[in-house]
């Protein structure tokens, strides 16, 4: 699937979602325009979805302190990011047709909570700007 010029290869997992997997990361920073994607896609998807997942890749799940991913061909996708779920975040989101996009504020909110990496840190700063950019046109 293709969205705003990028590339999203759902259809490599061969798996059918119940729940629109919820994209967060590098490429929701893209989808905004405030800067490119790195190499993985990272998702977010709900817990029915995940447990379905895990079980179709059981030799490619990681933990990060309880967050658990599959980390299959280029994806990321995630039952939680620091015990924030699918449900709370994705309120707000942007509905594309297979899949939906983190709003601003709670991609900002996840940012916010890896600030301490450089790399976040910066993301934070584009991201306050294209909100009151947003806030102020």
């Amino acid at each position: 699937m293709i969205i705003k010029g990028m590339d999203i290869p759902l259809e490599k997992l061969a798996y059918q979602f119940q729940d629109r997997p919820l994209l967060v990361g590098g490429m929701a920073m893209e989808y905004y325009g405030l800067r490119k994607t790195g190499a993985d896609i990272d998702l977010v998807i709900s817990a029915d979805d995940h447990a379905r997942l895990k079980q179709q890749y059981p030799h490619h799940v990681k933990d990060l302190h309880g967050d658990i991913g599959i980390c299959e061909f280029e994806f990321e996708i995630w039952n939680q990011i620091c015990r924030c779920d699918y449900e709370e975040l994705k309120t707000g989101a942007i509905e594309e047709s297979s899949l939906l996009i983190i709003s601003l504020e709670k991609l900002l909110f996840l940012k916010t909570l890896a600030i301490k990496h450089e790399k976040y840190y910066q993301d934070v700063l584009l991201l306050v700007d294209e909100i009151l950019r947003r806030k102020y046109a």
